[in-house]
């Protein structure tokens, strides 16, 4: 549960052993609660990256503050609502984080380069493919990408929703070892430190403790969109290809040069599974599903305990509209995502030839493109 165990990595060997390390930090650290870039906190983690540098590791940054960035500079008091006006605010303020990040990381040797992306720069195989490719050259290249969600073009349906989200993307997509969210908190506590005078800094817990969820409370501040729950739910999600997460103040001195000399700071969210190969791993990564099938109970069986492809016989309902080759769930009949993969006929086509055995699909649509709905191979479980 959420205590150390001794058959799990000791916390100082996360950072320390790391090779490759993805950095977050959030709004309130970016902009200084909102009241515009830091230059000096920026130029700071500059220098302990450069410390991480020439300790041989390879560092990727996650910076949210663009949106922060462009209310200053728009003059605007709070957030808007509206999806135009915060993509003009990010357009605005990603200049200015572009620069401060350049100028900041120069004066250290290191290179920087600005990558932005959106979901759909992951959802699709080919982009997934290439966006890893760009982020492992810059890294060869001596090269530390600053990374952010392009807020200017992104809408409701393709978002991140957070940093944190897209951070442990990032992470998974690179095959880091470690994450380090830096944030305004020390970490995740048993209960919320403002409330409850009692509540307790966790040190090393359980990347895939479904209690961290309750512990982790709700929003974060005005100025960013994430909170300790969206720390919990990224630690969760890198864990999936096997990375490590540390929770940590990015207010306390020298935290990332600390972390990698071994210090307990923080929460440190241990990986408890194996690496995912690339594919499954993208398959994994999907943040939104173009629909589902519900299976009957034999299906379930066959999948999660026989290791099975998934039979057009085992469906009982669809739901959705999606075509070959798409990124569809596979329910039980609870409704509970059991697994994932992708779909070798249409939502039309798989309604036609559900509660039907393999051999008669020909005969149903005329053609037969695979014997399975969903072959094992591209298929995962949750």
């Amino acid at each position: 549960m959420t205590g150390a165990s001794s058959d799990r990595p000791a916390f100082r060997a996360v950072v320390a052993e790391a090779n490759r390390v993805v950095v977050k930090v959030g709004s309130s650290l970016v902009t200084n609660d909102g009241k515009g870039l830091d230059a000096a906190a920026i130029a700071e983690w500059g220098r302990q990256i450069a410390h991480l540098r020439a300790a041989g590791k390879q560092v990727a940054m996650v910076s949210s503050g663009a949106v922060a960035e462009g209310l200053k500079r728009l003059g605007w008091a709070r957030r808007p609502s509206e999806m135009h006006e915060l993509q003009a605010a990010a357009a605005v303020g990603q200049m200015g984080l572009a620069q401060v990040y350049e100028s900041s990381f120069r004066e250290f040797g290191l290179p920087t380069a600005l990558v932005l992306l959106t979901h759909e720069d992951l959802a699709d195989r080919r982009r997934y493919l290439n966006a890893r490719s760009t982020l492992l050259t810059l890294l060869k290249l001596g090269v530390v990408p600053i990374i952010n969600e392009n807020d200017t073009v992104v809408t409701d349906e393709i978002k991140f929703g957070d940093n944190d989200t897209l951070a442990s993307l990032v992470t998974n997509l690179i095959d880091a070892d470690a994450l380090i969210i830096l944030t305004d908190q020390a970490g995740l506590f048993t209960a919320d430190p403002r409330k409850d005078p009692q509540a307790r800094l966790l040190s090393q817990v359980s990347a895939g403790d479904s209690a961290l969820e309750n512990m982790a409370g709700g929003a974060g501040s005005s100025v960013g969109k994430g909170g300790m729950i969206t720390k919990v739910l990224a630690a969760r999600r890198a864990a999936s290809s096997g990375a490590h997460t540390v929770v940590a103040s990015g207010r306390m001195p020298q935290v990332l040069a600390r972390l990698a000399q071994g210090e307990d700071i923080g929460t440190c969210f241990i990986a408890s599974t194996p690496r995912l190969a690339s594919r499954k791993q993208w398959l994994a990564d999907h943040l939104q599903l173009r629909g589902s099938v519900t299976l009957d109970e034999g299906a379930v069986k066959a999948l999660t305990g026989d290791g099975k492809s998934l039979l057009p016989i085992g469906v009982t309902e669809v739901s959705g509209d999606f075509e070959r080759g798409e990124v569809i769930a596979c329910r039980d009949g609870a409704g509970r995502e059991i697994a994932r993969g992708l779909i070798n006929y249409s939502s039309s086509e798989t309604r036609l030839i559900m509660r039907r055995a393999s051999a008669e699909i020909e005969a149903i649509l005329g053609f037969t493109e695979e014997p399975e709905l969903i072959h094992r191979d591209n298929l995962i479980l949750r």
